[in-house]
């Protein structure tokens, strides 16, 4: 019924940015939010890897027996 990202406001939205930043800053805006996306995916691979080596140290812990002599 509502669509956030119709046509119609994405060409609104479009001619607003155009309006406040000007034709000649619209490139700079685009390579800026490009590589702030960019990073941002990296930043989550890379915590997803960091994230995926802990869990896995932890279940080799975890899985390893525990030398434990009685009386100690």
């Amino acid at each position: 019924m509502f669509d956030l990202f119709s046509p119609m406001h994405i060409i609104v939205l479009l001619i607003i940015v155009l309006l406040i930043f000007g034709p000649k800053r619209l490139p700079e805006l685009g390579k800026g939010l490009g590589q702030t996306m960019k990073m941002f995916r990296d930043g989550q691979a890379g915590h997803e890897i960091k994230t995926d080596a802990v869990a896995t140290v932890a279940t080799e812990e975890s899985a390893a027996p525990m030398d434990q002599t009685p009386g100690q």
